[in-house]
């Protein structure tokens, strides 16, 4: 039976194929996904955006993505709306980045037909990894990804959930860049424009789904 909200095909059990279509992934080029498909109209995510202050320290505004995640309907919208805007990019990874990353990067994956690729922090990947440091605002930090995960020139799209500083995700560019990926397209759900990130990404193809300003 069809999810009257979704597009995607499930069976009695939710998020199961129906047997018809166990042979092969429903993806995004299956359904071409429209604003205003099946009579959904777009949903306001920055409404489901929740405002912490001074967390997690003082002086802070922290954008909560929980109600997001808790509302089927906006996070099923928002996993669309990311893969709908690289939809045409050939596509094959998708890497999300620890740990939030990983909760968009997987379904947008599922939707383009990609394969998911985790980048972590260091010594949670099993296998040989490649490392990428970056400076903090005191220090350093550091993540990692597998030697084997990206194929030269294999087209890649990097998923976050929130664009501020601008230096996980240029660590992450510089992972891709040494396993010899190709980035088609960075994507977050939240951007905050009013600190420099976007110009850590020099020439990459950004997109963010809420911009705060």
């Amino acid at each position: 039976m069809q999810n009257p909200t979704s597009g995607f095909p499930f069976g009695k059990n939710r998020g199961i194929l129906s047997p018809r279509k166990r042979n092969r992934p429903r993806t995004i080029k299956d359904n071409q996904p429209q604003p205003n498909r099946n009579g959904r109209h777009m949903i306001d995510l920055e409404s489901f955006i929740r405002d912490v202050p001074d967390f997690p320290k003082e002086g802070i505004l922290f954008k909560d993505i929980s109600p997001l995640l808790a509302s089927p309907e906006a996070f099923m919208e928002a996993c669309d709306r990311l893969a709908q805007t690289f939809a045409d990019k050939g596509v094959t990874k998708v890497i999300g980045i620890e740990s939030r990353g990983f909760i968009f990067g997987a379904p947008v994956a599922q939707r383009l037909g990609a394969g998911f690729v985790p980048i972590r922090k260091p010594g949670k990947l099993p296998a040989e990894t490649v490392s990428q440091s970056y400076q903090l605002e005191y220090g350093t930090d550091t993540i990692e990804i597998h030697a084997d995960a990206i194929e030269p020139n294999e087209k890649v799209l990097l998923i976050d959930d929130l664009l501020a500083t601008g230096g996980t995700m240029a660590a992450a560019a510089e992972l891709v860049a040494k396993l010899g990926g190709q980035i088609v397209g960075i994507g977050f759900v939240i951007e905050l424009c009013f600190l420099p990130g976007r110009a850590k990404l020099p020439g990459q193809d950004v997109h963010a789904l809420i911009q705060i300003r």
